[in-house]
C-alpha cells in the first residue's frame, strides 16, 4: 500500500490510524516520509470542524485525518444535494472544459435567482490549480454552515459566489503523486489543464476555455472583491495563510485607491480575525535565493498574466491567496474557512467604501503606462518575518549543502530585505486604436475582457498612427502553448489605411482603457503580439535577385548623392555589414518601392490625436 508523505505529518503528529509510522519493507522512498516536520497546531477553527453524525458533514471532514478533497463528481453531487435542500443555495454552470466537464459555481444568497447589485458580491474561486484545492473544502464547509448551522446572516447584506474548481479537468488527473513539497491532501489534482495549460498565465491572452468562462462569469456578476485561493511552493516559515496583492504596503500600483483599501481596511481586519481563530497570517513569501532563506523576498511580479496582475489592471480588487504547503491540509482550509467568512463580514459593513475606491480607480486615464516590471535590485524596505529555523547539512545526493528545516519557530524574529518590482518600459496612451476585421480572434478576446468597442459599419479610411517593429526576435522554445515574440523599439508612420466593415475602435478613455493599451502595444510583454498571436506580420512576401538588385543598386546611388553618402557611412560604420554581400543588397532592396511594405507591420493603428 502506497503511503502519502503527507498523512504522517497532520498536525505535526504522525497519524496513529490507517497509517503505518514506518514504510512497508521494500517501499519505494517516495512512500517514506521526507517532507520537514510542521509544527504542532492546535487552532480555535477546529471547532468548525462537524462531526461525521452531521448529516452534512463533508467529505473533507469526514475524513479521519482531515486530509482527503473530494472528486469532481462527488464535489458536485454534493453541491446539487445542497442546491435542493436550502433556499440560500443554488448551482450554476458557466462553462465546459476541453474534456467536457461542465464548469460550475455555487451562488449563496438570499436574493433567489437575480441578485441585488446594491449588495457587495465576494467572488471565490478554487482550483485555478487543483491541487491547491483549499477552498474548494473550506467552501463546502461555509456554505453549509449558512444553509444550516445559523450563519445565514451572513448574506442579510452580501452575496457570495464560489467557484470549487475551475481547472476540472486537471482536478480528475489525480493522484498521490502531483505536489510532491506540499503537506496533503492524500490525493491531489493536476497543477496544468488537459491541454497541458497554466490558467493563472491566462488572464490576458484569454486561450482557455476554463478562462473564457470565468471572464464571462464574472462580467455577469463583477464582483467588488474576487480572492483567487492558491497553496505555495518553497520555504518553510510560521505562517499558515499568506495573501497579498499588487500595491500592498504602498509599493507603486495600477489601481492606487483599492490597494490603500486593501492596505488600510482588509489587511488589518483579516490579519485580526485570522489570529483569533489560531492561525497565523502573513504577507505572500517568495524568496529569492532557496538556498538562503534570510536573502529576502520579493513580489512574486507584478504581471497581468496572474490574477492579481489582471485585477490591478482591470480595477478588480483582487486577493491572492497562497496558504503554506508545509502546513497541514485541515491547517489550511480552516483558515480559508475564516478568511472567506471575514471577507464576507467586512463586505457587508465596508463594501460602499470598497465600490467607491473601485469608482475612482475605474475613473483614472493617466497618460503614461507603465509596462514590463522586472525584479528591482534595491530593496523597498526591510520586513519582519516569522522564521521556522533550519541547518545546513552536506547532501550526497547534491554534492553541496543543502537546507534542513527544522520544524520549529525560531524565537528571533528575521529582518529581511523585500525586493519589489520596477516597469522597465512607459507606453503612451493613444485616444484609441483600431483593429481590422480580419482579426476577429483578437475582437473576440477584447469582448471577453469586457473592453467597449465601437464597430464599423462601412469600409472607412483614416488617418492613423501604423507601427513598424524594429527587429522582433522570436523565443527559442514555447511557453503555454505559444511562441512568445518580444520586440524592444518600434518606428511609427503616420498613414492613410482603409478598414473595412466589421473593424472596431478600442477607445482608451474607459474603465478597462489600462488593459487595452497593456493588450494592444506590440512591445508590452502582456500583448496578444508579444504572445505570439500576429505572427504573420514577421513573413516577408517577394524577394529579389542579386541580378536584379545590384545594378538597380547602382542607379540608385548614381541618381541620388545622399543615399550613395549613407549607404558609404554605414560601410565605413560597420564593418560586419561591409563584408556580407546579402545585407548589402538587402539594403538598397527595402529602400526601393518593390520591397514588401506590409513587412514587420503590426496591422493594429493608433487613432491620431485631432
Amino acid at each position: 500500500m502506497l503511503i502519502a508523505a503527507s498523512a504522517l505529518f497532520a498536525f505535526g503528529a504522525p497519524a496513529m490510524a490507517q497509517t503505518p509510522l514506518s514504510p512497508p519493507a521494500g517501499a519505494a522512498p517516495w512512500d517514506q516520509p521526507f517532507l520537514p516536520p510542521a509544527p504542532h497546531w492546535q487552532g480555535a477553527s477546529q471547532a468548525l470542524i462537524r462531526d461525521k453524525a452531521d448529516p452534512w458533514v463533508t467529505p473533507f471532514e469526514a475524513d479521519a485525518e482531515h486530509d482527503f478533497s473530494p472528486s469532481y463528481a462527488d464535489t458536485r453531487a454534493w453541491f446539487q444535494k445542497l442546491d435542493k435542500a436550502s433556499a440560500l443555495i443554488r448551482l450554476e454552470d458557466f462553462g465546459v472544459s476541453p474534456q467536457g466537464r461542465e464548469i460550475f459555481a455555487v451562488i449563496a444568497s438570499k436574493d433567489g435567482d437575480k441578485l441585488d447589485p446594491k449588495k457587495p458580491l465576494l467572488l471565490v474561486q478554487a482550483g485555478i490549480h487543483p491541487g491547491e484545492i483549499d477552498g474548494k473544502d473550506a467552501g463546502m464547509m461555509l456554505l453549509r454552515d449558512m444553509a444550516f448551522h445559523g450563519k445565514d446572516a451572513l448574506l442579510d447584506k452580501v452575496n457570495l459566489v464560489l467557484i470549487p474548481i475551475l481547472s476540472v479537468d486537471g482536478h480528475e488527473r489525480a493522484s498521490a503523486y502531483s505536489r510532491p513539497n506540499q503537506r496533503g491532501p492524500r490525493i491531489q489534482g493536476w497543477r496544468n489543464t488537459a491541454t497541458n495549460q497554466n490558467l493563472n498565465r491566462d488572464f490576458m491572452k484569454l486561450d482557455q476555455p476554463e478562462m473564457r468562462a470565468l471572464k464571462r462569469l464574472q462580467a455577469k456578476y463583477k464582483a467588488d472583491l474576487y480572492v483567487d485561493v492558491h497553496v505555495t511552493d518553497g520555504m518553510d516559515y510560521q505562517y499558515d495563510v499568506t495573501y497579498g496583492f499588487n500595491g500592498e504596503n504602498g509599493v507603486w500600483n495600477r489601481s492606487p485607491a483599492i490597494a490603500k483599501w486593501l492596505d488600510g481596511v482588509l489587511k488589518p481586519v483579516m490579519n485580526k480575525g485570522l489570529e483569533a481563530e489560531g492561525h497565523i497570517p502573513g504577507e505572500l513569501v517568495f524568496g529569492i535565493d532557496e538556498h538562503n532563506p534570510k536573502a529576502g523576498f520579493s513580489d512574486g511580479g507584478l504581471g497581468e498574466r496572474f490574477s492579481n496582475g489582471w485585477g490591478a489592471a482591470a480595477h478588480v480588487p483582487t486577493i491572492l491567496i497562497e496558504n503554506h504547503s508545509l502546513k497541514p491540509h485541515a491547517q489550511r482550509v480552516l483558515g480559508t474557512y475564516v478568511f472567506i467568512e471575514t471577507a464576507l463580514k467586512l463586505l457587508a459593513e465596508q463594501g460602499g467604501d470598497l465600490r467607491k475606491a473601485i469608482a475612482a480607480d475605474s475613473a483614472l486615464r493617466p497618460t503614461e503606462i507603465p509596462a514590463n516590471f522586472v525584479a528591482d535590485p534595491k530593496p523597498a524596505y526591510m520586513r519582519a518575518f516569522k522564521g521556522i529555523r533550519y541547518e545546513y547539512y552536506d547532501s550526497p545526493a547534491s554534492g553541496r549543502k543543502e537546507v534542513r528545516w527544522l520544524g520549529e519557530p525560531d524565537p528571533e524574529i528575521w529582518n529581511v530585505p523585500f525586493y519589489g518590482s520596477k516597469p522597465s518600459l512607459t507606453l503612451k496612451r493613444p485616444a484609441a486604436y483600431y483593429v481590422p476585421s480580419h482579426r476577429a480572434d483578437i475582437i473576440e478576446r477584447l469582448k471577453l475582457h469586457g473592453v467597449a468597442l465601437e464597430t464599423l459599419t462601412a469600409d472607412k479610411t483614416l488617418k492613423v498612427e501604423m507601427i513598424r517593429l524594429v527587429e522582433p526576435k522570436i523565443a527559442p522554445r514555447a511557453n503555454e502553448g505559444h511562441v512568445q515574440i518580444s520586440v524592444e523599439n518600434v518606428t511609427t508612420e503616420a498613414r492613410d489605411w482603409t478598414f473595412p466593415k466589421g473593424s472596431v475602435r478600442v477607445s482608451t478613455d474607459q474603465p478597462l482603457g489600462d488593459l487595452v493599451v497593456l493588450l494592444l502595444e506590440p512591445q508590452s510583454s502582456e500583448s496578444l503580439f508579444a504572445w505570439g498571436m500576429v505572427p504573420e506580420v514577421l513573413s516577408r512576401v517577394e524577394y529579389i535577385e542579386p541580378y536584379a538588385i545590384a545594378p538597380l543598386a547602382e542607379k540608385m546611388m548614381a541618381a541620388d548623392p545622399a543615399l550613395k553618402a549613407e549607404f558609404e557611412a554605414k560601410l565605413a560604420a560597420e564593418p560586419k555589414f561591409a563584408a556580407d554581400p546579402a545585407a548589402r543588397l538587402a539594403w538598397f532592396y527595402k529602400r526601393t518601392p518593390f520591397y514588401d511594405d506590409h513587412h514587420l507591420l503590426y496591422p493594429i493603428a493608433r487613432e491620431i490625436a485631432r
